[in-house]
């Protein structure tokens, strides 16, 4: 089997949300959030539903920007979708957040505790001295009204980014990652790193009260792993829940449709090896479309990938 190739994930273009209803998380993404309207449409054509293996929808995509950062929120409009369970947990397989950086978190949890949302957190929290990886971020995990799980994160000025540290009047400035509940860490990091090319940019390992509180589980241990592409961006981080240990899988019969769906989006170097690759590695690839549209796969716990080629490479 094929492990290592050149094959590289060059940037995240894109979060998908499949959402209940546009109108309303385009109020909350852009009013509690900051995020900005970049396009707003509607398709009732085969290719988009080909490749979500869904005949015949009509489904609507509004992309928001924050930062540098792009979310599309989807909805299926003549196709009902399941909700997300009520009695979701950080652990479950299925927990995906968006981490939203912010300059202020006192000042962004005051605004965003003012709209709809569903706490996961007691309150924003900081990550203790002894977690060397971590000391000194602030976070806060809550849900957009639909259930999908959201963080707001503050860096110290020696953690994050650079861009995070830079001057700026804006209180929401961006997306750092996204994150997912795994089940096994060697595993997704074959997946992600060994046949997707993307690079570990760091490692930490939370618990303790503060972890507890965020998480609003009664004891946490939890695995971390940052990943990021070749063209930095935004990353993903991988989840691994040591304690209580891993939740429930994600249902095999949940569909794009469904509202708990959450499709990153991965540009790579080269699509037809990438796909070949996965292949030969036993991984399920529906590229019923030409290459350039995309080829929708399941990570190792069923996290939707959709992967497209990078036109702006020269072949």
């Amino acid at each position: 089997m094929l492990s290592q190739t050149h094959v590289q994930v060059q940037r995240i273009r894109v979060v998908k949300l499949t959402v209940t209803n546009c109108d309303r998380s385009l109020n909350f993404y852009t009013h509690a959030l900051s995020f900005e309207l970049v396009s707003d449409i509607t398709i009732a054509g085969q290719d988009y539903s080909d490749l979500e293996d869904l005949s015949g929808a009509k489904i609507r995509i509004v992309t928001l920007r924050l930062g540098d950062e792009l979310i599309e929120l989807i909805e299926y409009l003549n196709v009902p979708g399941k909700p997300i369970p009520s009695d979701s947990q950080s652990n479950d397989l299925w927990f995906q957040h968006l981490a939203i950086v912010v300059s202020d978190i006192d000042r962004a949890y005051a605004q965003v505790r003012s709209f709809p949302i569903k706490f996961i957190s007691v309150a924003p929290q900081t990550i203790p001295p002894d977690n060397q990886a971590s000391a000194g971020v602030r976070a806060f995990k809550f849900k957009d009204p639909d259930g999908h799980d959201l963080e707001l994160i503050w860096f110290p000025p020696d953690k994050g980014k650079d861009k995070w540290h830079q001057n700026s009047a804006r209180l929401f400035l961006g997306i750092d990652h996204s994150a997912i509940a795994i089940s096994h860490t060697e595993q997704s990091l074959h997946f992600y790193c060994n046949l997707l090319g993307m690079q570990v940019n760091s490692r930490s390992f939370n618990k303790g009260a503060a972890q507890n509180r965020l998480d609003n589980l009664p004891e946490t241990e939890v695995r971390i792993t940052a990943l990021r592409p070749v063209q930095d961006g935004m990353g993903i981080e991988l989840l691994d829940y040591i304690v209580p240990g891993k939740g429930r899988p994600i249902p095999s019969d949940w569909r794009g449709y469904d509202i708990a769906r959450v499709e990153i989006e991965l540009v790579v170097n080269d699509i037809e090896q990438a796909v070949e690759i996965l292949r030969q590695n036993g991984v399920h690839t529906d590229s019923s479309l030409p290459y350039p549209q995309g080829c929708l796969v399941k990570d190792p716990d069923g996290h939707a990938i959709l992967i497209i080629g990078d036109r702006s490479i020269a072949r």
